[in-house]
């Protein structure tokens, strides 16, 4: 048996403990390779609480690890690095969990400012620099640390009573009107934020084409001219000190 033979047989082994791929190791390999898998799943476990933490504490260890092994099952890793490991573990828990989007959600949160903290770096734009801009032509460029989804539940409120150990944690529940959640670093933090409905239709806008004239007409039309321009004036503002927006062009 050559050794590329070898290699795929081992790894088959690690990833489905099929009985066939360890017949090729001879019966006293058994024991090693049950050794080994254990300490393969042991790791890719670990892997997904230390990126999960706050998730882990939300539906207790038992549960999280029967997901954590569903998922190593259909997800064997395939990056060269397990940082990457855990990122479809959201796809995972909308299977196991279908009644439960609140803790989707805070699954993704979880992921997305843990890629946030490691995103290229751009430096934010300076208010300093819009003085020549032409607003009619304008396009904006947001960092690319930025994160963004659909936001249905309360994640948000779950996720930060349980990074600051409060004294009660609220229970998941459904928003009145779906949002968004953004994610995003700023200097050396992470940062979340849930937007209403008018501020996500023009971030939409702003990671789509950019076009801040676009998004100052669809304010408008939510809002009403005067109210849609001050929105927009705000938001712009807000991106500005927060880091979120990075360049203009125009």
């Amino acid at each position: 048996m050559k050794l590329a033979q070898w290699q795929e047989g081992f790894r088959d082994w690690l990833t489905t403990g099929s009985a066939t791929s360890a017949d090729a190791f001879g019966d006293r390999a058994w024991p090693g390779l049950t050794v080994y898998q254990n300490n393969y799943r042991t790791q890719l476990v670990t892997c997904l609480e230390v990126s999960y933490p706050q998730l882990l504490r939300r539906v207790g260890e038992g549960n999280f690890r029967n997901a954590a092994m569903a998922h190593i099952d259909a997800h064997p890793p395939r990056g060269w690095t397990l940082d990457t490991y855990g990122a479809d573990f959201v796809d995972t828990l909308v299977a196991l969990f279908p009644r439960n989007p609140d803790l989707h959600e805070l699954a993704w949160i979880e992921w997305s400012l843990s890629e946030a903290f490691v995103a290229p770096d751009a430096s934010p734009l300076a208010r300093e620099a819009l003085w020549s801009v032409n607003w009619d032509e304008a396009r904006l460029r947001l960092t690319p640390s930025l994160r963004h989804r659909v936001a249905t539940t309360n994640a948000d409120d779950v996720w930060s009573a349980l990074q600051n150990d409060a004294d009660s944690v609220p229970d998941g529940e459904m928003l009145d009107v779906a949002g968004a959640l953004v994610v995003w670093r700023q200097g050396f933090h992470s940062r979340l934020r849930r937007l209403d409905a008018d501020d996500d239709a023009a971030l939409r806008l702003a990671i789509g084409k950019g076009h801040f004239a676009a998004m100052c007409d669809t304010l408008v039309m939510r809002l009403g001219e005067e109210a849609g321009v001050a929105r927009a004036g705000a938001l712009l503002a807000d991106w500005l000190d927060a880091g979120i927006v990075v360049g203009v062009d125009d």
